[in-house]
């Protein structure tokens, strides 16, 4: 059987070998992508200051 990326347990349903993940390491692994992609669009307090001044 193959294995879950994420974890190494083994995959038991299709989906979860088609997918390459199970369920649980699957939804981490989407809000992780979710994260990264809200903080890359994130603006801090120093950018904003420094864009005022120049």
């Amino acid at each position: 059987m193959k294995q879950c990326e994420r974890c190494n347990r083994e995959l038991k349903s299709q989906k979860s070998i088609d997918v390459g993940m199970g369920p649980t390491c699957k939804k981490r692994h989407d809000a992780e992508i979710a994260e990264a992609e809200f903080k890359k669009n994130q603006i801090t307090m120093d950018e904003v200051v420094e864009s005022k001044t120049a």
